[in-house]
């Protein structure tokens, strides 16, 4: 028997890929890399907001599917494409969470050609839940 349980929920998109969306463990949701894809696991090509709000979206999608929002997660890492979003990045970030901010990463200039922007984070389920 596995030590987690997968997050599965027909809000969530799906991927050919081989990963879970999420997985519990406990009181934590780890959820897997988003990036800008369809309910199919379709990639959406956008611009760099379009792709991140797309990503970000998605992950509140899987979040819900534990009874979770953006205010549960304690840790996000960020994958920006371009060193020149970063501004954009940081703008839109603050629309998606608030002080106080959980812990963060953000690499630049990994993702390649396919992708601009891709996040995954950490959640805590509240005791109370």
């Amino acid at each position: 028997m596995k030590p987690f349980q997968t997050i599965a929920d027909p809000n969530i998109p799906t991927s050919h890929l081989p990963f879970s969306p999420a997985v519990q463990v406990g009181s934590l949701v780890f959820v897997s890399g988003q990036a800008s894809v369809d309910s199919t696991g379709n990639i959406v090509t956008d611009s760099f907001e379009g792709e991140m709000r797309r990503s970000l979206e998605n992950v509140q999608r899987i979040l819900a599917a534990t009874n979770l929002t953006l205010s549960d997660v304690v840790q996000t890492r960020n994958y920006v494409g371009r060193q020149e979003d970063l501004a954009e990045f940081n703008r839109i970030y603050r629309e998606y969470f608030d002080e106080p901010y959980p812990a963060r990463t953000t690499l630049m200039g990994c993702l390649g050609t396919l992708l601009k922007f891709e996040v995954d984070v950490i959640a805590v389920i509240p005791e109370q839940q």
